[in-house]
Protein backbone atom coordinates (compact mmCIF):
# COMPACT_ATOMS: atom_id res chain seq x y z
CA UNK A 1 0.00 0.00 0.00
CA UNK A 2 1.51 3.41 -0.88
CA UNK A 3 1.61 5.77 2.07
CA UNK A 4 -0.20 9.21 2.01
CA UNK A 5 2.13 11.45 1.72
CA UNK A 6 1.88 14.82 3.98
CA UNK A 7 2.10 18.28 1.72
CA UNK A 8 1.84 20.57 3.67
CA UNK A 9 5.05 19.88 4.77
CA UNK A 10 6.44 21.47 1.05
CA UNK A 11 7.72 24.64 0.91
CA UNK A 12 6.31 26.93 -1.60
CA UNK A 13 9.17 27.96 -4.11
CA UNK A 14 9.03 26.25 -7.71
CA UNK A 15 10.33 22.81 -6.26
CA UNK A 16 7.98 23.06 -3.83
CA UNK A 17 4.88 23.59 -5.76
CA UNK A 18 6.85 21.26 -8.04
CA UNK A 19 6.11 18.66 -5.22
CA UNK A 20 2.98 19.14 -4.40
CA UNK A 21 1.66 18.03 -8.36
CA UNK A 22 4.42 14.98 -8.26
CA UNK A 23 3.13 13.76 -4.80
CA UNK A 24 -0.32 12.54 -7.07
CA UNK A 25 1.84 10.85 -9.95
CA UNK A 26 4.23 9.07 -7.18
CA UNK A 27 1.26 7.83 -5.57
CA UNK A 28 -0.65 6.83 -8.22
CA UNK A 29 1.44 5.67 -11.06
CA UNK A 30 0.16 8.36 -12.84
CA UNK A 31 1.63 10.08 -16.00
CA UNK A 32 1.26 13.00 -14.86
CA UNK A 33 -0.85 16.12 -13.15
CA UNK A 34 -1.66 20.05 -12.48
CA UNK A 35 -3.20 21.69 -9.50
CA UNK A 36 -5.52 24.97 -10.28
CA UNK A 37 -6.88 27.39 -7.70
CA UNK A 38 -9.76 29.46 -8.64
CA UNK A 39 -10.89 32.73 -6.86
CA UNK A 40 -14.11 33.59 -5.84
CA UNK A 41 -14.42 35.91 -9.33
CA UNK A 42 -13.55 33.09 -10.91
CA UNK A 43 -10.18 33.46 -11.92
CA UNK A 44 -7.99 30.72 -12.53
CA UNK A 45 -4.32 30.12 -10.87
CA UNK A 46 -1.98 27.01 -12.04
CA UNK A 47 -0.02 25.96 -9.56
CA UNK A 48 2.02 23.47 -10.97
CA UNK A 49 2.02 20.79 -14.55
CA UNK A 50 4.55 17.87 -14.28
CA UNK A 51 5.26 17.91 -17.47
CA UNK A 52 3.88 20.09 -21.36
CA UNK A 53 1.06 17.27 -21.79
CA UNK A 54 -0.57 18.09 -18.35
CA UNK A 55 0.22 21.94 -18.99
CA UNK A 56 -1.74 21.89 -22.38
CA UNK A 57 -4.37 19.62 -20.79
CA UNK A 58 -4.68 22.57 -18.05
CA UNK A 59 -4.95 25.24 -20.99
CA UNK A 60 -7.68 22.84 -23.11
CA UNK A 61 -9.92 23.21 -20.77
CA UNK A 62 -9.18 26.96 -19.36
CA UNK A 63 -10.21 27.68 -23.08
CA UNK A 64 -12.63 25.34 -24.01
CA UNK A 65 -14.84 25.41 -20.82
CA UNK A 66 -15.24 21.83 -20.53
CA UNK A 67 -13.59 18.75 -19.45
CA UNK A 68 -13.69 16.83 -15.95
CA UNK A 69 -12.21 19.68 -14.50
CA UNK A 70 -15.41 21.87 -14.83
CA UNK A 71 -17.56 18.19 -13.96
CA UNK A 72 -15.64 17.81 -10.49
CA UNK A 73 -15.97 21.54 -9.80
CA UNK A 74 -19.87 21.66 -10.50
CA UNK A 75 -20.15 18.17 -8.49
CA UNK A 76 -17.97 18.21 -6.21
CA UNK A 77 -16.90 14.71 -6.89
CA UNK A 78 -14.20 13.01 -8.57
CA UNK A 79 -14.65 12.64 -12.19
CA UNK A 80 -12.82 8.99 -13.59
CA UNK A 81 -12.85 8.85 -17.01
CA UNK A 82 -10.10 5.58 -17.10
CA UNK A 83 -10.16 5.32 -21.53
CA UNK A 84 -11.30 8.58 -23.31
CA UNK A 85 -11.86 6.79 -26.79
CA UNK A 86 -15.07 5.36 -24.91
CA UNK A 87 -18.29 7.06 -26.11
CA UNK A 88 -19.42 7.51 -22.70
CA UNK A 89 -17.44 10.70 -22.20
CA UNK A 90 -19.42 12.44 -24.88
CA UNK A 91 -20.27 15.02 -23.05
CA UNK A 92 -17.01 16.97 -22.94
CA UNK A 93 -16.23 15.81 -26.60
CA UNK A 94 -14.11 18.87 -27.85
CA UNK A 95 -11.78 18.27 -24.88
CA UNK A 96 -11.97 14.27 -25.36
CA UNK A 97 -10.26 14.63 -28.96
CA UNK A 98 -7.83 17.51 -28.01
CA UNK A 99 -6.81 15.34 -25.03
CA UNK A 100 -6.06 12.53 -27.23
CA UNK A 101 -4.54 14.15 -30.06
CA UNK A 102 -2.12 15.14 -27.43
CA UNK A 103 -1.35 11.99 -25.08
CA UNK A 104 -3.56 11.82 -23.09
CA UNK A 105 -5.91 8.47 -22.89
CA UNK A 106 -7.39 8.68 -19.44
CA UNK A 107 -8.25 11.43 -17.39
CA UNK A 108 -9.12 12.32 -13.75
CA UNK A 109 -9.68 14.99 -11.76
CA UNK A 110 -9.97 15.54 -7.79
CA UNK A 111 -12.32 18.80 -6.61
CA UNK A 112 -9.95 20.75 -3.80
CA UNK A 113 -12.24 22.00 -0.70
CA UNK A 114 -11.40 24.25 2.19
CA UNK A 115 -14.34 23.44 4.32
CA UNK A 116 -17.80 23.76 1.83
CA UNK A 117 -16.34 25.90 -0.54
CA UNK A 118 -14.77 24.31 -3.72
CA UNK A 119 -11.45 26.09 -4.14
CA UNK A 120 -9.59 24.63 -6.65
CA UNK A 121 -9.09 20.88 -9.05
CA UNK A 122 -6.25 18.19 -9.30
CA UNK A 123 -6.82 16.52 -13.07
CA UNK A 124 -4.92 13.90 -13.44
CA UNK A 125 -4.06 11.85 -16.85
CA UNK A 126 -2.47 8.49 -17.95
CA UNK A 127 -0.94 8.27 -21.57
CA UNK A 128 -2.57 4.60 -21.70
CA UNK A 129 -6.02 3.48 -20.61
CA UNK A 130 -6.53 2.79 -16.82
CA UNK A 131 -8.87 2.58 -13.53
CA UNK A 132 -7.92 4.03 -10.33
CA UNK A 133 -9.12 1.23 -7.85
CA UNK A 134 -11.01 2.15 -4.87
CA UNK A 135 -8.02 2.50 -2.67
CA UNK A 136 -6.58 4.78 -5.46
CA UNK A 137 -9.32 7.51 -5.92
CA UNK A 138 -9.60 7.76 -1.67
CA UNK A 139 -5.97 8.16 -1.69
CA UNK A 140 -6.14 10.74 -4.37
CA UNK A 141 -8.95 12.59 -2.76
CA UNK A 142 -7.13 12.34 1.18
CA UNK A 143 -3.65 14.27 -0.76
CA UNK A 144 -6.40 16.48 -2.57
CA UNK A 145 -7.64 17.48 0.25
CA UNK A 146 -4.36 17.98 2.46
CA UNK A 147 -2.33 20.27 -0.49
CA UNK A 148 -5.28 22.51 -0.44
CA UNK A 149 -3.68 25.16 1.88
CA UNK A 150 -0.28 24.89 0.64
CA UNK A 151 -1.81 25.38 -2.92
CA UNK A 152 -3.95 28.53 -1.98
CA UNK A 153 -0.97 30.01 -0.35
CA UNK A 154 0.91 29.51 -3.26
CA UNK A 155 -1.85 31.23 -5.58
CA UNK A 156 -1.90 34.18 -2.93
CA UNK A 157 2.02 34.54 -2.47
CA UNK A 158 1.73 34.89 -6.57
CA UNK A 159 -1.16 37.50 -6.78
CA UNK A 160 0.32 39.62 -4.29
CA UNK A 161 3.85 39.44 -5.94
CA UNK A 162 4.37 40.83 -9.85
CA UNK A 163 7.75 39.29 -10.11
CA UNK A 164 6.59 36.34 -9.17
CA UNK A 165 8.74 33.65 -11.76
CA UNK A 166 6.16 32.24 -14.20
CA UNK A 167 7.49 29.12 -15.37
CA UNK A 168 6.78 27.27 -18.36
CA UNK A 169 5.05 23.85 -16.93
CA UNK A 170 3.11 26.13 -14.58
CA UNK A 171 2.20 28.98 -16.93
CA UNK A 172 -1.08 30.50 -15.15
CA UNK A 173 -1.96 33.23 -12.88
CA UNK A 174 -3.05 34.41 -16.64
CA UNK A 175 -2.71 37.92 -15.54
CA UNK A 176 -2.83 39.09 -19.42
CA UNK A 177 -6.18 37.17 -19.45
CA UNK A 178 -7.75 38.85 -16.57
CA UNK A 179 -6.49 42.19 -17.85
CA UNK A 180 -7.86 41.40 -21.18
CA UNK A 181 -11.34 40.36 -20.13
CA UNK A 182 -11.69 43.59 -18.08
CA UNK A 183 -10.77 45.16 -21.47
CA UNK A 184 -13.50 43.07 -23.78
CA UNK A 185 -15.72 43.94 -21.33
CA UNK A 186 -15.24 47.54 -21.29
CA UNK A 187 -15.61 47.70 -25.25
CA UNK A 188 -18.75 45.18 -25.51
CA UNK A 189 -20.22 46.85 -22.28
CA UNK A 190 -20.97 43.24 -20.88
CA UNK A 191 -20.15 41.42 -17.99
CA UNK A 192 -16.74 39.84 -17.21
CA UNK A 193 -18.36 36.11 -17.64
CA UNK A 194 -19.92 37.49 -20.90
CA UNK A 195 -16.65 39.04 -22.02
CA UNK A 196 -14.44 36.17 -21.18
CA UNK A 197 -16.89 34.18 -22.93
CA UNK A 198 -16.57 35.95 -26.09
CA UNK A 199 -12.41 35.70 -25.48
CA UNK A 200 -13.04 31.83 -25.80
CA UNK A 201 -15.42 31.57 -28.40
CA UNK A 202 -13.13 33.78 -30.39
CA UNK A 203 -10.27 31.59 -29.56
CA UNK A 204 -11.82 28.59 -30.67
CA UNK A 205 -13.44 29.56 -33.80
CA UNK A 206 -9.97 31.65 -34.77
CA UNK A 207 -7.90 28.40 -33.86
CA UNK A 208 -5.63 30.59 -31.54
CA UNK A 209 -4.94 30.54 -28.03
CA UNK A 210 -6.86 32.50 -25.34
CA UNK A 211 -3.42 33.77 -23.91
CA UNK A 212 -2.38 35.04 -27.25
CA UNK A 213 -5.40 36.66 -28.09
CA UNK A 214 -5.30 37.96 -24.71
CA UNK A 215 -2.08 39.20 -25.46
CA UNK A 216 -3.29 41.33 -28.18
CA UNK A 217 -6.03 42.88 -26.62
CA UNK A 218 -3.86 44.25 -23.95
CA UNK A 219 -1.45 45.41 -26.33
CA UNK A 220 -4.42 47.27 -28.10
CA UNK A 221 -3.89 45.81 -31.28
CA UNK A 222 -7.41 44.27 -31.09
CA UNK A 223 -10.64 45.64 -30.00
CA UNK A 224 -13.62 43.18 -29.77
CA UNK A 225 -16.02 46.18 -30.87
CA UNK A 226 -14.41 46.15 -33.91
CA UNK A 227 -15.52 42.36 -34.43
CA UNK A 228 -18.81 43.17 -34.33
CA UNK A 229 -19.07 45.25 -37.89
Amino acid sequence: MVADPDPTTASLDASGTARLCGLFVDALFVTGASISIFGRDGHQSTICATDSVAARGDTLQFELGEGPRWEALATGSPILSPDLSSQRWSNWPTFSAAAQEIGMAAVFAFPMTMGAVRIGVVDLYSDSPRRLDAHQVSLAASIAARTAIPAVRHAMRSAEDPLFLEREKAPALRREVHQATGMIGAQLHVTLTEAFTRLRTYSFTSGRSVEDIAHDVVGRRMNFSALRS
